[in-house]
């Protein structure tokens, strides 16, 4: 049905808030740069209009340190566009803080709690090897 995949893979020590904020952040992340994945508004039959949903499915994967370090890795190796939240984001308040804390590192030493793809299923499924679904 769909050519690409839509990733999302999670740190597995996250706390439940982190989860849901992080998962969030980074699927605003894929719908901004992916605005045809969104499909029309939704009505209700009162006539209440609510926001497009994703017309593609998203699978939440769950992974440690070391794996999400290689997922990381490996979507910078295929030069795939990702969503990427670092721990450090957890301590600051807004965009621009988030901005300034991300710029502070490397990828050899972000400390990735999330990141989020779309790509071509099969690409997705070799970047994502290692990481299983989020529970």
């Amino acid at each position: 049905m769909f050519d690409t995949k839509i990733a999302i893979v999670l740190r597995n020590n996250l706390a439940s808030w982190q989860t849901l904020n992080v998962t969030a952040f980074l699927m605003s992340g894929i719908a901004g740069r992916h605005p045809e994945i969104l499909g029309e508004a939704y009505r209700d039959r009162a006539g209440n209009l609510y926001n497009p949903l994703s017309i593609q499915p998203i699978i939440v994967l769950s992974a440690d340190d070391a794996t999400i370090s290689a997922v990381h890795r490996r979507s910078l190796e295929r030069g795939v566009a990702t969503s990427i939240f670092i721990e450090e984001m957890f301590a600051t308040g807004h965009d621009a803080a988030n901005r300034a804390v991300f710029a502070e590192f490397a990828p050899d030493d972000a400390k990735v709690v999330g990141i989020a793809l779309r790509a071509d299923k099969k690409i997705v499924d070799k970047i994502t090897k290692g990481a299983s679904m989020h529970a």
